[in-house]
């Protein structure tokens, strides 16, 4: 292999890798190797409404579970919407191993999923309407 590899050209950087690969399979060279995990699996709204169920999470839980909106979580359980890659890969770990989200997410720090109720805000019209009378 050779060292000063980034100041080849593009052709010799191909044939170096081209020659490292033929050493490595006469055993001449152990180059290391990767094994990249398959793509995860599609998730459909019934398998997503399951996995929730199956963790004892209301949706707004579950949802904060994974690190996205409460209505996102709707929308796939309505099958409006399928969840996107990286979301494929956290519902897939937590369908092997579902202790994963009391070690490592709910674990981390407690929060209040209690709701408190937030009075509204008045609005320019309400402030126009006060001032008019």
């Amino acid at each position: 292999m050779n060292s000063d590899y980034e100041n080849m050209s593009a052709f010799e950087q191909i044939k170096a890798g081209l020659d490292d690969a033929l050493a490595n399979i006469r055993g001449e060279l152990t180059l290391k190797s990767t094994s990249l995990p398959s793509p995860p699996p599609p998730a459909s709204r019934a398998k997503v409404i399951a996995l929730r169920k199956k963790l004892k999470m209301s949706q707004s839980v579950f949802a904060a579970a994974l690190n996205v909106s409460t209505k996102l979580v709707q929308s796939w359980e309505q099958g409006l919407r399928k969840p996107d890659r990286g979301e494929l890969r956290l519902i897939e770990m937590l369908s092997r191993q579902p202790d994963l989200v009391t070690h490592l997410i709910l674990a981390a720090e407690p929060i209040n999923w209690s709701l408190k109720k937030v009075a509204p805000r008045k609005t320019a019209s309400r402030k126009r309407r006060a001032s008019a009378a």
